[in-house]
This record gives structure tokens, C-alpha cells and sequence, in this order.
């Protein structure tokens, strides 16, 4: 029996490369999109009765029953890929609070909803979850506070996963992207910092603005990165891949560690104060 993976944000970047792999192995894929031209050529070029379309809004109130119901007309679930996703840069005080909750909505409360309604049929299979987040899961830019933290909840809600699925065999991989030529710079909502932020939040953007194409790696490596890790018996907990999210991810904990061991004195002070 072949496997059934469903796929969200399966219309473009990682996820619609992880189906056209997906696809080609012999899987059912269940994809999920927003874009009806999309999913319909994605219908066109899949084999027949190889992928089941599903138009949806993954913010909206019924979206977690349409998805449950999806997956138990199709009888099984052996991988999900939880990918949909928003970007939003700007300074955290120029960013205003229903801006920061479309960004939360998608990121986080979506993501939740995909796993509430995924999990049942993934225990039954002893399925896999593998998690899209970013590099700045781990850390964060000036101007990507709300995506970061975003992101952020999406790393520490999947490690908490991963304990309480161990028993039913499930396994979960949190994929940490960097710096891919996706169609996510073209899509994400930019709020263009004020004077105050000129320096820092205008700066940045400013200088990622101005990177040059071959900065931006070939997003076929995340999609190969996904394929691998959702066939592993083992697979890891979280993967960065990229040079530069290897490069940054390892900068990011090496500064904490360091800032930890030398305020340690001071976190401990009450403790030897009591002693």
C-alpha cells in the first residue's frame, strides 16, 4: 500500500517541490493551498487519482474539520508536511496588533489546528511530522520579531511534540530553512520602519534588500532535506539546513552559552546567598 502524505502551503516553494517528489515516489499526497489555478495544474501534472486538492484557508474557523474529515475519506495519513506560512517584517512598535495577528493566526494557531486534526491518523500509522520553520526560529533580526517569535512557537510547540508522541512512535523533524529563492520574499508584508528604527530595522532591510541573487540557495535543497529526514527511522529533532542557517544557528547558541556562563555568578547569587 502506497503512503499518504498531506502537504500544506503545497502550491509553491518547499511545500510544492515536496509534492512533485512526493508524487513521483508513489505516494497519495493530500495537498492543501489557497490558490485554485494552483492546485488544479498540480492535479493536471500528479497521476491519476495520485493527489486529492484542497482548497482551504488553513486561518479559517472550519478549517480543522475540513482537514479531519480529508483525512479519514482518505483512509490513512503516513506523513504530514506542516508548511503553510506568512511572513511579516517591521519593527515590533511599528507593527500593528492586527498585522501581528495575521502573522501569529497563520504561523501558530493554524499550524495547531493541521495537528489536531493530523495526529489521529499519524499515531494509527506511526506516521512522521515534519515542522517548517526558519533560522530565525532560533533567533532574531532586527525586523523579525513577530515572524521569529512566530516561528519560535512553532520549534518549542513541536520539541514538546516530540515527548509526548515518543510512546506511539511517531516521529517529528523541525526543518530550519535559510536563505532560499522561494516565492516567500515576493509574498511577505514588509512595514517600513519609522525614524526611530532607521538605524536598525531600515538597515537591515535595506542591506537584504540589496543581496544579489546567488545569495539565496536552491530551495530543491530543503525539499530533498524534507524527503530524507520523512523516510529516516531516526530522524533528527531539528535540521537547519543551508550553510548560512548552519552559520547563524551556531553563532546564536555559542552567544547564549557564553552569556550564560558569564552571568552565571549573578543567576546563582541567591542560591550561595542561602547556602
Amino acid at each position: 500500500m502506497s503512503s499518504t502524505w498531506l502537504v500544506t502551503g503545497a502550491t509553491s516553494g518547499f511545500g510544492r517541490l515536496v509534492t512533485e517528489r512526493a508524487l513521483a515516489s508513489g505516494a497519495h499526497v493530500i495537498a492543501v493551498g489557497r490558490r485554485r489555478d494552483r492546485l488544479q495544474d498540480l492535479l493536471r501534472r500528479a497521476p491519476q487519482g495520485a493527489l486529492t486538492a484542497v482548497e482551504l484557508d488553513l486561518t479559517h474557523a472550519d478549517a480543522e474539520t475540513v482537514l479531519a474529515d480529508t483525512v479519514r475519506a482518505a483512509g490513512r495519513l503516513d506523513v504530514l508536511i506542516n508548511n503553510a506560512g506568512y511572513g511579516l517584517f517591521g519593527a515590533i512598535e511599528d507593527i500593528g496588533a492586527d498585522e501581528a495577528r495575521a502573522v501569529l493566526d497563520t504561523n501558530v494557531l493554524a499550524n495547531l489546528a493541521v495537528l489536531r486534526a493530523t495526529l489521529p491518523a499519524l499515531r494509527a500509522a506511526r506516521g512522521r511530522v515534519v515542522q517548517t520553520s526558519s533560522l530565525i526560529g532560533q533567533f532574531a533580526w532586527p525586523s523579525s520579531g513577530l515572524y521569529a517569535a512566530s516561528k519560535g512557537a512553532v520549534e518549542l510547540i513541536s520539541e514538546a511534540l516530540t515527548h509526548e508522541l515518543a510512546p506511539t512512535g511517531v516521529k517529528v523533524t523541525i526543518i530550519e530553512p535559510g536563505t532560499f529563492g522561494t516565492e516567500f520574499g515576493a509574498n511577505l508584508r514588509v512595514v517600513p520602519p519609522t525614524d526611530a528604527y532607521a538605524p536598525t530595522v531600515g538597515k537591515f532591510l535595506a542591506d537584504f534588500s540589496a543581496l544579489p541573487p546567488e545569495a539565496f540557495g536552491d530551495p530543491n535543497a530543503v525539499a530533498d532535506a524534507v524527503m530524507t529526514v520523512a523516510a529516516l527511522d531516526e530522524p533528527p529533532r531539528r535540521l537547519a539546513v543551508g550553510a548560512d542557517a548552519v552559520e547563524h544557528i551556531r553563532a546564536s547558541l555559542r552567544s547564549r552559552l557564553e552569556e550564560l556562563e558569564r552571568w552565571e555568578s549573578l543567576s546563582l547569587k541567591g542560591e550561595m546567598r542561602a547556602a
